[in-house]
């Protein structure tokens, strides 16, 4: 039989036994003798993340985000660059001026065209004269009527003189018009392609104008692949800025024709609306083999629920933070349908969302509704939108 010394007597099997039992018993002696109310456990920290794309490596494309209409901006008309008054990345208003031609040519064909428009106008009152004139000779039979008819044919080709000088000056005023740039909506400049003092012709491009309104991601889709891709075709898209971040997509437009020199087929890729993005970024755009297969979760998010697969999905608690400040969840199980198990993840094939938290670790340590304080994994606490959850049937 063993022996411990005095100073040993916690080592005995029995002691640690007594000890173990005293310190599990001692929440709920607590709880007992404050009349069985349980102190609400705090929110503990929980690494989660968004569900990631199915396969990496072979479905990505990258691309960069585009304003959805952007066009050239040009002069009606050719001439001396004397003024540039905005710079690339400016924000400029509908009607705005962003350029100036030298106006003095312009103004001279005004001027010619309003001297013009002065004789043409004397004409006319000289033949109206002429032939208010004959029409009374003809009345007294002084004049025979071809010559009436003569002096009135003059004076309606002197109004027609009239009218086109008219025009001709509405013309030139218009084109006076046309030596300032002006802006033709609200939006960004994305590229400035003159400077002042360069000579331009008409229709040359000196501004790229990106409007305001929804924005795309612009990809190029290689002739192997472009039989695969259709318009409205369902893609997740990932901003560097924002990796892990899944934004859902759809392809909204495809070219027909292939680059001459790439042999790539461009397209365009639309964004939900409202979503927060800059021009320029730089995206990844994943895109399924097959319906549904676009997302995968990492091995230790998967949980098991009477034999079927289930996730633990984070639920943002509005207007609740943890002690630091940092937003809290609830965690509710949702069954999901798995595909084919790989070496690190899952894919998904049903019964979550793009933009979902998934709990990726201790699945099996937590409870439905328990409250969490998500974190990434680096440690980092993570703020929800302030938007509500979608409601949407997943």
């Amino acid at each position: 039989m063993q022996t411990y010394a005095y100073g040993d007597w916690f080592m005995r099997p029995s002691i640690r036994a007594f000890l173990i039992v005293a310190i599990l018993a001692l929440p709920f002696a607590l709880a007992a003798c404050s009349g069985g109310q349980v102190a609400a456990d705090p929110p503990r920290p929980a690494l989660v993340v968004h569900p990631g794309p199915l396969d990496q490596g072979a479905q990505a494309f990258a691309g960069s985000v585009v304003a959805r209409e952007q066009s050239p901006l040009s002069f009606q008309i050719g001439g001396h660059l004397v003024r540039r008054l905005v710079d690339m990345g400016a924000r400029v208003k509908k009607g705005q001026v962003l350029a100036q031609i030298d106006p003095k040519d312009v103004g001279l064909n005004v001027d010619a065209a309003r001297a013009q428009l002065v004789t043409a106008q004397a004409d006319l009152q000289l033949a109206q004269a002429e032939r208010d004139r004959y029409q009374a000779l003809a009345g007294k039979q002084a004049v025979s009527r071809s010559q009436l008819d003569t002096v009135d044919n003059t004076f309606k080709a002197a109004s027609a003189r009239v009218q086109q000088a008219q025009a001709q000056l509405d013309v030139a005023r218009n084109q006076a018009g046309y030596a300032d740039l002006r802006a033709p909506s609200d939006g960004v400049i994305a590229q400035r392609l003159a400077e002042a003092g360069q000579v331009v012709s008409p229709g040359q491009a000196v501004f790229t104008l990106a409007g305001d309104g929804d924005r795309e991601v612009q990809i190029s889709i290689p002739e192997q692949r472009v039989t695969s891709f259709k318009v409205g075709m369902p893609v997740l898209v990932e901003l560097w800025a924002q990796q892990g971040h899944m934004i859902p997509g759809r392809i909204r437009e495809m070219s027909p024709v292939a680059d001459v020199q790439a042999r790539t087929f461009a397209a365009r890729v639309e964004l939900p609306a409202g979503t927060s993005v800059e021009l320029g970024q730089s995206a990844r755009v994943y895109a399924a083999d097959g319906p549904g297969a676009g997302l995968s979760v990492p091995l230790a998010a998967v949980f098991a629920k009477d034999g079927a697969p289930a996730l633990w999905v984070v639920t943002p608690d509005p207007h609740a933070t943890s002690a630091d400040g940092a937003s809290t969840g609830s965690l509710h199980l949702l069954p999901v349908r798995l595909g084919p198990y790989g070496e690190e993840r899952v894919p998904v094939l049903s019964g979550i969302k793009s933009d979902d938290w998934i709990l990726a670790a201790g699945v099996h340590l937590v409870r439905e509704g328990q409250k969490v304080a998500p974190v990434d994994r680096d440690n980092r606490a993570i703020s929800f939108d302030a938007a509500a959850p979608s409601t949407a049937e997943r």
